[in-house]
């Protein structure tokens, strides 16, 4: 992980900042080291900068964070009160692409462990819940590992098709089978010197259980239709949001290639039971998709309350698209509560009678209606501009007024705009 470089201001002023990156696993230069290429620099607002793309400017006026773009420094301003945003912001924009994001202690704890475990040559199986950043984790062990120069090759064993996934894993000859007009070298072979990771090992087919076990046990492989072994060097990463325990009770999974794989197990849990990674993981969606907007929008505090609030029965990929489409509602520089929709309302909304017609569509629906209007009263009226902040055609943008007006909601008498406009 790259280190970070503070100066004095920032470490006086943002000292917490300076601590919670420390705590991440970040190093934290000092002014008797020597920064490393692809250090980052943290300086406060007026300080000299020496190496642009490399630095982050930081101020506390006005919230606003803004991408480093063309070689021009990033730059982040926040005071106390949106520090859990500003924080998760300010650790997306030093960090480099590969780093995951974590805040809660047991969410830094495991990718502390994983640090450890990836300087090891054992395989590692991962458990826990669909969304919650398995992949991610063994992405982590494979970029602080030896083999990080080498290939990480990620197979999902449920997405492949069952007649063709020994083929795909082990490879074929030239004419093994009907349709093999050309040989395969499998991805065993494709991730030679690197990382394979083999996602939903739960759903591969018991025969072929006993094939992997000795591809694991004698680092080699038999490609179909072959009769000589080839030597593989690939370290092993499973996954698994079934118990490997349970299917192996329940016969649909052998017991020794589970021993095999669990040498050192991990448990990714779901993100309702780490809420402190929430504003973290929000920031970070909010940086990667808010593309080439020149003001990226910033949650307020009851946005930020609403997505810490909620159960997330999705998990991280469920926040990432209440994100995706708080951006699209978002025309301004801030994310209102009123933007966040989630993938279902909260059960409770289901508990009150008033409430039984609410679903999905139409809350999105709404949701739309005062994004239009907002973005209109901000526009003063103009369909055209209107139209280009919410990246969509003037025509689609007639046919949503249109259709408000229908279900008797006047978006333009109450943005304050004329019918001519």
């Amino acid at each position: 992980m790259r280190s970070i470089f503070p100066s004095a201001a920032v470490t006086a002023r943002k000292y917490a900042l300076v601590s919670s990156l420390r705590a991440q696993g970040f190093g934290i230069g000092t002014a008797d080291a020597v920064p490393m290429a692809g250090d980052i620099f943290l300086v406060a607002e007026g300080e000299a900068i020496t190496a642009p793309a490399r630095t982050v400017v930081i101020a506390e006026d006005h919230r606003t964070v803004l991408p480093s773009r063309d070689g021009s420094p990033a730059r982040i301003a926040f005071g106390p009160a949106d520090a859990a945003i500003g924080n998760g912001f300010a650790r997306a924009l030093l960090a480099g692409p590969e780093t995951p994001t974590a805040a809660d202690p047991e969410s830094l704890a495991l990718f502390a462990l994983a640090e450890r475990v990836a300087q090891a040559e054992i395989t590692v199986l991962i458990n826990g819940p669909t969304g919650t950043g398995k992949e991610v984790l063994a992405r982590a062990i494979h970029n602080n590992s030896p083999r990080k120069e080498g290939p990480f090759v990620a197979i999902n064993c449920a997405a492949l098709p069952e007649s063709m996934l020994e083929a795909l894993l082990f490879g074929h000859q030239k004419g093994a089978f009907t349709g093999a007009s050309s040989g395969g070298e499998g991805f065993f072979r494709a991730a030679n010197g690197g990382t394979l990771l083999l996602d939903e090992i739960a759903e591969m087919p018991i025969q072929l259980q006993a094939k992997l076990l000795r591809a694991l046990q004698e680092r080699e492989v038999v490609p179909i239709g072959a009769s000589v072994p080839q030597s593989i060097d690939v370290r092993v990463i499973a996954c698994a949001n079934r118990d490997l325990q349970g299917e192996v009770a329940a016969g649909r999974f052998r017991a020794d290639l589970y021993y095999r794989l669990s040498v050192f197990p991990l448990m990714t849990k779901p993100l309702s039971q780490r809420r402190q990674d929430i504003p973290a993981l929000a920031a970070t969606m909010i940086l990667r998709h808010a593309g080439n907007r020149q003001v990226v929008p910033w949650p307020d505090a009851e946005a930020v309350e609403m997505l810490v609030g909620h159960d997330w029965p999705g998990n991280v990929r469920e926040l990432e698209n209440v994100i995706q489409r708080a951006l699209l509602f978002a025309a301004g520089d801030t994310i209102h509560a009123s933007h966040i929709v989630f993938d279902r309302p909260a059960a409770a909304v289901f508990d009150r009678a008033d409430d039984q017609s609410a679903t999905l569509g139409n809350i999105v629906q709404l949701s739309e209606f005062a994004a239009i209007r907002d973005t209109l009263r901000a526009c003063g009226g103009s369909r055209i501009e209107t139209a280009r902040r919410l990246g969509i055609s003037e025509r689609t943008l007639r046919y949503r007024l249109a259709k408000a007006r229908e279900q008797g909601e006047d978006i333009g008498a109450a943005a304050g705009w004329a019918a001519t406009a």
